[in-house]
Formats: C-alpha cells, structure tokens, sequence
C-alpha cells in the first residue's frame, strides 16, 4: 500500500487541515492515528493526543521553513550536500561576496567576556547601533538615539517574544501574508489578542496608510506588528506611506512594531554604485529604509524597530540582533529578557563591533545588493519560463511570492508543489504557513494562499539554477498526468 494510503502521515495532515473547502471530498481522508515515525502536524486541540506519554505538553506546529526541510529531510536533504536546491532558506548565503570588505572573524576571548552580558547588551554595541541610526536616518532631527535606545537580544524572534511579553491587554494587529513566525509570537501571551488587518483590495501589494488609520483607529488597536519590506512578498513601505504610518501610530497611540530585518535588501535605489562610477565615500549610500526617519521624538513616538545582524549583515549564527524603541520601552525589554532568554552572547558581542562601522556597512550594502540583485533578475527571468508566475516584483528582501495557480493540477496546489518538489531535490515554502493565523481565531473554509509558494534567492546561485532546472522536469511530467489534490493526497500523501 502506498505511505500516503495508510492516512498517517505528517504531510497528509498537514494537507487536510488546509482543504476544509473540500470537505465532501476529502471525507474519505479521515485522520486516523499517527505512525510512530511522523510528528503530528494536524492540531485539532491545544493539547497533547490522550495516547500521547506527555500528554501535559500540548502541540507545537513546525513553521514554513521547519515544515519544508522536515519533509526534504525525508528524502535525504541535508545542509552540507550540493546536490540539493534549497530555496526555501529563510537566511542569506554567509560566504564572502564579490566587492565586499574583509570580515575579520577571529578573537580571543577574555575571562570578563565569560561573564552574563547585561540583558539590554553591551554598552560600545548599543552606541554602535545607535550611532547607525543617527547618521542614516536623523541627521536632520533634533531627536537623536543613544544606546539607552537600543536593546540587543538574542535573535529577532528573541527579541519579538520580549515585546510580546512587555505588552499590555491589547490587540495587536497583523498583516497577512506575512512572516511564518507571527503565528506564534502571537499567539504566546494570552494578554494579546491577535487581530487580523485585511486588505480591501486583495490585488494591493500594500495596505494604503488611509486604509490602515481607518482598520487601527475603528479596532482599537493598542500596536501592530509588520515586516518592512516584507516577507513574502518583497514589497515595501517608504517615503510618504512610511511617514504616514509613522504619523498615524503617533497620533493614536498605536505602537508600531517594525521588523526591518530586510532593510539593506533594496534594488531600486537611484544611487549609482561604485563599481559604476558612483563615489566610493560616506556621500554615496545604497538605499535603505527604516521608519526610524519619520520619527519625530525618540522617546515619545511609540516605535519599536526589530533588525540585526541576521539578515543585513549575513551573520545568522551570531544570534545578536536589536530593538531600538522609547527608553522606558527598552527597560521592559531589558526586564523581560531577564526571564526569558537571559540575554545575547557577551563575546560575539565583541565581535560584531567592527561590523558596526558606518564605512564599512556602506560598502558591504553596496556589494550586498549588487550581488542578490542578480541573483532576483536570474529568478524573474527563469521562473516565468517553466509556467510559475511572479505575483509582484520584489523591490526588497531575498525572496519571490510566487503564483501557481498557471500549473497543471495538483502541482497548483503549494503543498502538493514542496511534495514533488521535495522528490526533485528542492525546497521552497508553501504559501499556506504565511496566511497566519494565531490561536485558529480565523475560522478558515479556504486559505487565499493555497496557490502560492515563496522562493528565496538567499542561497548560493547554484540553488537557483539547479532549482529552477530541477521544477520544468517536475511541471513537464504534471502537464502529461494531472490529477486532482484529493487524489494526489490519496495516493502520495
């Protein structure tokens, strides 16, 4: 019999709990019990299953990303073996890039290095990062950041789950789709309460800031919670919007949490580069965005910025990331973190200073967007070729929000996409795990993103081509054998 006919499976679960639109279809897909082999990914309740042997812990779904490699996982993936396409890599390739600076990642470690860091971070790291934003984003604002500004935590998720936990009895709104992680930051603290912000026009990239005072002013919002630029979609919030946002945050005391993990990942700037004639001095930036320009007053507009060393610095391993909000914000966020995570990693706190270094951030931006520019240009040119459709050109970040809805059944279905896909030696995230949907608060018949799967282009290039060589085999054999999802799921789920 078939693995996917015995009904046990993690993924064949996964698959049921996001076709409640085809329930009469799918009655004969009944879950049944799980095999010893598979996690269960199908929450029916907050707790453990009762034949479970820790019954008191209750489930605990894996994200996209997590989701994703688990399955390629079973097909033999590995992070050290070549021959796989892994674009579904939620971090960017760490080696060195063509025309960047050196990164010197050698130290010794001294024996007060060993100690606990403070939980707001080391203090020369914390007037770094301010100083970052001051001479990026303020140089013409009275208002100015110091390191009583900036708390560095270990990790944006980290850092997230502190302000969850600092957060009050309030709604905190959302966007989706947005980052796979939301769901359960929040979802964690029963003192929020979650509340999904839905676009009029669905065809809309971006919410219009009039839409968003209209949605934060009639809900009440007490904060929302965004990703600038966006993941997945790569699109952004700037100039006049930003401000707009900024603005209406301040005047109804909503605070604005601003995830800019992505915000050196731009490719529409109007600089010129150096290696094109650009002047190659602090008067020749790359762009990049950051809500910390349209603040008025540091300590007063409730603005908390969420970026590190992750994303825009390709240091994913160091864990050492920041908050930069209103001083009395970051002493919460100092006090949350004492029960939480204890705090960043003191050495490679250490480390990171030179990276913190105005010129030397100016020209690895530089090189950095020359560099995934291309790798995007690759994508949007190939991706389109074998059928896939590119729902919106990605301005930032690393990563393609991608329409299938063009592909022969069941391939236009995202899940069963990663199935083949995974068989073919490649990774990508189903759009289903960015709809979130903390707690289940949203009664969903049909995710609007069953059609969609996001590509990242943060990998090495050989990932793309092989990837994208790797999916026109796939999608040939498919246009040759369709066959719906709910058979698919009978026979290979």
């Amino acid at each position: 019999m078939p693995r996917g006919a015995d009904r046990r499976n993690t993924a064949h679960n996964i698959f049921l709990k996001f076709h409640r639109h085809t329930a009469k279809s799918m009655k004969d897909l009944k879950i049944e019990e799980e095999s010893e082999d598979e996690d269960q990914e199908f929450e029916s309740t907050p707790q453990a299953e009762p034949n479970s042997p820790f019954e008191m812990f209750h489930h605990v779904m894996k994200t996209g990303v997590i989701y994703a490699s688990s399955r390629a996982a079973k097909h033999g993936f590995s992070m050290l073996s070549e021959d796989w396409a892994n674009m579904g890599q939620g971090a960017p390739e760490t080696g060195p890039l063509p025309g960047a600076p050196t990164r010197d990642f050698h130290m010794n470690i001294q024996d007060a290095e060993l100690e606990y860091a403070p939980t707001t971070g080391d203090t020369e790291l914390r007037v770094k990062v301010a100083e970052y934003y001051n001479h990026l984003y303020r140089q013409e604002k009275e208002s100015k950041y110091t390191y009583e500004n900036v708390c560095i935590v270990p990790g944006g998720r980290a850092g997230l789950t502190r302000v969850m936990a600092a957060l009050g009895n309030i709604q905190v709104g959302y966007f989706t789709p947005d980052y796979t992680a939301y769901q359960q930051a929040l979802g964690l603290f029963m003192r929020i309460s979650p509340s999904p912000v839905l676009h009029r026009n669905v065809h809309e990239a971006l919410l219009p800031s009039e839409d968003f005072a209209f949605e934060a002013g009639g809900r009440g919002l007490g904060a929302m919670l965004l990703s600038n630029p966006a993941n997945p979609t790569g699109q952004s919030l700037e100039g006049d919007e930003l401000d707009a946002y900024v603005k209406i945050a301040r005047d109804l005391n909503c605070c604005l949490l601003m995830d800019e993990f992505y915000s050196h990942y731009y490719y529409d700037g109007e600089n010129v580069s150096p290696e094109d004639g650009g002047a190659d001095d602090d008067s020749n930036w790359p762009k990049t965005v950051s809500s910390a320009k349209y603040i008025d007053d540091v300590n007063e507009d409730p603005v908390v910025i969420v970026n590190g060393l992750t994303k825009n610095w390709r240091c994913p391993g160091f864990r050492v990331c920041w908050l930069v909000a209103p001083k009395p914000i970051v002493e919460m966020l100092g006090s949350a973190g004492s029960f939480l995570d204890g705090g960043a990693n003191a050495p490679l706190q250490k480390l990171a200073l030179p990276l913190m270094d105005l010129d030397f951030i100016r020209r690895d931006t530089w090189a950095l967007q020359r560099h995934f520019k291309m790798k995007r240009d690759f994508l949007l040119t190939e991706l389109p070729k074998i059928g896939i459709t590119v729902k919106w050109e990605p301005t930032a970040t690393f990563y393609i929000w991608a329409d299938l809805s063009a592909l022969p059944a069941p391939i236009n279905d995202c899940l069963c996409f990663l199935e083949e896909c995974v068989k073919h030696n490649v990774i990508c995230v189903p759009g289903v795990f960015f709809d979130i949907n903390p707690r289940e608060i949203r009664h969903l018949k049909q995710s609007k993103c069953i059609n969609f799967v996001r590509f990242s282009y943060g990998p090495p290039m050989r990932n793309l081509t092989k990837g994208v060589e790797e999916m026109g085999k796939m999608i040939s054999y498919w246009r040759k054998n369709q066959m719906t999802s709910s058979d698919y799921a009978r026979t290979s789920m």
